[in-house]
């Protein structure tokens, strides 16, 4: 397996966030802030999501030959918290079920959507603008998302439409409104989103991107979004959304989930883990990272401080070049992110990385990032077991997805999550001072799509 580690080195510095308009979504800004009350009013907010909770589940790994080389069986109501030292594991890794979030919404879409969705509501955002491939289960989300709030979702979808709608793209189609855009067109996202979002609105209109709310840009105070909602004219409020909601925003709903598995009774703070995840964009695997961090920071940021002087103190002649590596394994969370690259190459996922932490220390300043620590140790970009270009299908892997499901009753899918549980099920051959958990992205009906488009696959299904 080969695996690039992250190199990132994580900055404070000032911003030119001064508030939120809603009240209850406010962050004092300080910079002698203490780390663990940042993270405690980073969180709390209105969420999209009731609950943080979703299932984990427990997959035992066998070994065979031939398509058989593996086998598995599900245990629903594995022991968890302190529980798991006391229970033998074997080789076995632990699944987390938030394919079961929402029956229309991916589980790292419902997560990216978590922290924005209240916001749009509080600043009375009309409608929603924004883009993804004819399959996207983004723009899925956030048609079925707005139409669970009385929001118009306007979805620009990549190429032609297809002869037959299903999966994602049948479910755009139902709770939003699609439009089919032109790859050469496509091409510049930033000026398509713009440019239908300035239509959409109208002479009268508003048009923000999301980046706009968190870092105070929206100027229209409550009063007057009170005002603008009970006019009886046609103006319109749009908010533009990115590809994927790869934004900084999104990496709140990590740090919500974070917070939620850290607990004593789930997986603690002290116990070692070994997360998987598949990488689209990768914004979800840099979000759980950046949360296991600053969330490390949050519980030992007084020690930080104390160690610090007291080693340099003690130890006059060590060199500086020891103190990030050493700091890391003093801070963190000790949870390691292996980031399965489906998508892209590991140049582009680095740069994403640092794009999306140098946005989140902007937008959300504090004291969790500290120059000299890095995520050197904390994510782990790795190729994928079979690696291909992104959106093919090889032999019998439509065969594995079919085997897990009758096996588990687990769903995965063979562009997404399959490249998750392959890895995980890698890992715990040879793993044994950590556990591993898989997260379980979601990508169901995205089956839908394939079925369609690689029909022999499907087609010369046998038992």
């Amino acid at each position: 397996m080969k695996v690039q580690r992250s190199t990132f080195l994580a900055v404070t510095g000032k911003s030119n966030l001064h508030h939120f308009h809603s009240s209850s979504q406010r962050i004092p800004i300080s910079s002698e802030l203490d780390s663990r009350e940042f993270v405690s009013q980073l969180l709390d907010r209105k969420w999209g999501l009731q609950s943080p909770a979703s299932p984990i589940q427990q997959i035992s790994v066998s070994y065979g030959k031939g398509i058989d080389k593996f086998s598995f069986l599900n245990n629903t109501r594995p022991h968890l918290g302190d529980e798991m030292s006391k229970s033998k594991q074997g080789s076995s890794f632990y699944i987390l079920r938030d394919d079961l979030l929402h029956p229309l919404v991916n589980g790292n879409k419902a997560r990216k959507l978590d922290a924005l969705l209240p916001l749009v509501e509080d600043h009375k955002v009309t409608d929603l603008v924004t883009c993804g491939g004819c399959q996207s289960a983004h723009t899925a989300a956030v048609a079925v998302s707005c139409a669970e709030r009385g929001l118009r979702s306007h979805l620009l979808l990549r190429g032609e439409q297809p002869d037959v709608l299903t999966g994602y793209n049948l479910v755009s189609t139902m709770y939003g409104n699609v439009q089919y855009v032109p790859r050469s067109r496509y091409a510049n996202r930033e000026e398509m989103l713009r440019t239908y979002a300035d239509l959409v609105a109208g002479e009268d209109g508003t048009v923000l991107w999301a980046k706009d709310i968190v870092e105070g840009r929206d100027t229209m105070d409550v009063a007057k979004m009170d005002d603008f909602s009970s006019m009886k004219t046609s103006r319109r409020k749009v908010l533009i959304v990115n590809e994927g909601a790869g934004d900084a925003l999104a990496l709140l709903g990590m740090f919500r989930l974070v917070q939620h598995l850290s607990q004593d009774h789930l997986l603690g703070k002290k116990r070692p883990v070994k997360f998987v995840v598949d990488a689209g964009t990768g914004t979800t695997a840099v979000g759980l990272g950046v949360a296991a961090m600053s969330l490390g920071l949050g519980s030992a940021h007084k020690i930080y401080q104390y160690s610090l002087c007291m080693h340099f103190i003690s130890l006059p002649s060590l060199e500086a070049s020891w103190l990030p590596a050493y700091l890391y394994i003093l801070l963190r969370l000790p949870w390691e992110i292996n980031a399965v690259m489906l998508a892209d190459t590991l140049k582009n996922y680095k740069r994403h990385e640092d794009h999306l932490i140098a946005d989140f220390s902007r937008q959300f300043p504090g004291s969790v990032f500290c120059s000299g620590l890095d995520m050197n140790q904390m994510i782990k970009w790795i190729d994928r077991q079979h690696p291909r270009k992104f959106g093919k299908v090889l032999e019998g892997e439509v065969e594995m997805c079919r085997k897990i499901a009758q096996e588990t009753g687990v769903l995965v899918d063979p562009m997404y999550t399959l490249a998750a549980w392959e890895t995980a099920t890698e890992l715990v051959q040879d793993e044994k001072s950590s556990i591993v958990v898989m997260l379980h992205t979601g990508g169901t009906l995205g089956m839908f799509g394939l079925a369609q488009r690689y029909k022999s696959c499907f087609t010369n299904l046998k038992d």
